[in-house]
């Protein structure tokens, strides 16, 4: 197929553009500027956003072409713009085409009537096709995006970031600003009862209906970091509400041991104990509080009757009457119920919870479960080594990061819980760094740029203005996270990762920095 490069943007194109629009600047307003400000007047709008783009390269194909290419297209992943005449009177930006689901990705080509229904709510109804054309021109373009304070952004011009801002640095007051933003949108998702606004597709503003108390736990564990950062008594109520509401969803057997049930499917999950452990305990961290001691023993116990102690392996998933259901569901759930036992040996210092810890990360050795690429698996490790000085489990721990990096470094989507793991990661290893340990095997140049590159690759995943304008209700999804490759959707857990992998990277920013320049003078 042949088909221009986005990464082939010829070296003297982009110098061009940006040289003659700060040239121009100096020297007052252009033809184009008056134009604008008078095409504004007209228009009787007040634009939040005003968004510029300049086509720079562009190739007409036929439709049979342009099919084959966006079918083997991850979703929302082909990028380019199209035109459907060639007086280029129909015209759509790639941001247009992927956010009004244009592209129809499972059978390949141009939806026709998602085309329709956008051009009329565009007011361009004059535009709309009987039929699709045979051959379509595609392009790319420069842009730039001018903010409500009157900031102009450049925006990437090709590749994974295209139509994204260009961001130089991603330093810690950086990744704050990304907290905050996100942060303030799960708030604003916490219902009256405590329970959260589970999730949208924002293409068309469209509620997810369903829910996950797993998932609702973890992102309570999103608002406490951001207390953490910046504590305030309308969060902290949030937090309380959030809580309670969690701990009406948590049964007992025999009132020894307590589960966090999911009642819509009437089952018991591993994880969603773990996660309630971890949480309950975070919580009592942060407002020295000694409230959920007791809860969080008996979620422990809970986890204990899921456990093998001969084999090391979990049960993963109990009836609402605390029989057996399903063996195995997803490997997180291993993680997150050793993270919890963990943390339970760090509030109480009783033993049987470190024992169990430790028999399940010895499966997790013989396993080998460095093939998950999991972050609840560094996230124990990480914990349990703070209690357990053992070589074998520092082995494993840093295997878990070195063996993954290259696929880590390489993934095209953000994939949010892989900054959690480099993260949790880095903690591991500065600490052993701290102690005079001899670490080998790491290749922590590589480590470091992985880093610093799935922080940039996240970037993709946060709605600036460019990518929130042309969803349903932009106001709505500005400054939170989504997942761009399922219809841009938003759900509190993708949110609570993201902001998981941004806090470690906010909390350890100075750490990084401090490596990289050893890294450099090395």
């Amino acid at each position: 197929m042949r088909f221009f490069s986005p990464y082939a943007i010829p070296k003297n194109v982009r110098p061009y553009f940006m040289v003659q629009v700060k040239r121009r600047r100096r020297h007052g307003k252009t033809p184009t500027d008056l134009a604008a400000e008078e095409a504004l007047r007209e228009s009787g709008m007040e634009p939040a956003w005003v968004r510029a783009d300049v086509v720079y390269l562009s190739e007409t194909i036929p439709a049979e072409q342009l099919d084959r290419a966006v079918y083997s297209s991850r979703h929302e992943f082909f990028r380019y713009g199209v035109v459907f005449d060639e007086a280029w009177e129909t015209a759509l930006l790639e941001a247009e085409m992927n956010g009004a689901k244009v592209f129809e990705y499972e059978q390949g080509g141009i939806d026709l009537s998602y085309l329709n229904s956008y051009l009329k709510k565009a007011g361009r109804g004059e535009e709309q096709l009987e039929t699709l054309p045979e051959t379509y021109t595609v392009f790319q373009c420069f842009g730039w995006l001018c903010d409500e304070d009157g900031t102009v952004h450049s925006l990437g011009s090709s590749g994974l970031d295209y139509g994204r801002r260009s961001v130089e640095t991603i330093d810690a007051a950086y990744a704050e600003e990304l907290l905050s933003g996100a942060a303030e949108f799960l708030a604003e998702q916490v219902k009256d009862d405590g329970s959260f606004i589970y999730g949208m597709y924002p293409r068309f503003d469209n509620d997810i209906e369903s829910y996950n108390i797993v998932r609702h736990a973890s992102t309570i564990w999103s608002l406490i970091c951001r207390y953490r950062m910046q504590p305030s008594d309308e969060l902290a109520e949030m937090v309380d509400r959030t809580i309670t509401y969690m701990l009406t969803q948590i049964i007992e057997d025999d009132g020894r041991n307590a589960y966090l049930y999911e009642s819509k499917d009437d089952e018991i999950k591993l994880g969603g104990c773990g996660v309630a452990v971890i949480v309950l305990t975070e919580y009592m961290d942060v407002f020295g509080s000694t409230e959920y001691v007791d809860i969080c023993r008996r979620l422990g116990n809970g986890i204990l009757t899921m456990l093998d102690m001969q084999t090391g392996e979990y049960y993963h998933v109990l009836n609402g009457d605390f029989t057996q259901k399903e063996e195995y569901r997803t490997v997180y759930y291993d993680g997150e119920a050793t993270f919890a036992l963990c943390r339970l040996y760090s509030l109480t210092g009783e033993e049987v919870w470190l024992d169990a810890a430790k028999r399940a990360v010895d499966h997790f050795i013989e396993a080998d479960y460095v093939q998950y690429r999991d972050h609840w698996v560094t996230y124990s490790m990480n914990e349990i080594t703070k209690h357990v000085d053992s070589e074998e489990y520092y082995t494993f721990a840093l295997r878990n990061v070195q063996e993954n990096l290259t696929e880590i470094y390489e993934r095209d989507t953000t994939y949010h819980t892989y900054l959690e793991l480099l993260m949790v990661s880095f903690e591991l290893y500065d600490r052993l760094m701290e102690k005079g340990a001899a670490v080998g095997g790491l290749d922590v140049e590589m480590f470091l740029k992985t880093i610093y590159a799935r922080a940039d690759r996240m970037l993709n995943g946060y709605f600036y203005p460019e990518y929130a304008m042309y969803m349903a209700n932009p106001q709505r999804v500005l400054n939170t996270f989504m997942v761009r490759h399922d219809g841009y959707r938003i759900r509190i857990n993708d949110v609570q990762h993201n902001i998981g992998g941004f806090y470690l990277y906010y909390k350890n920013y100075d750490k990084l920095v401090e490596y990289s320049m050893l890294e450099y003078r090395d």
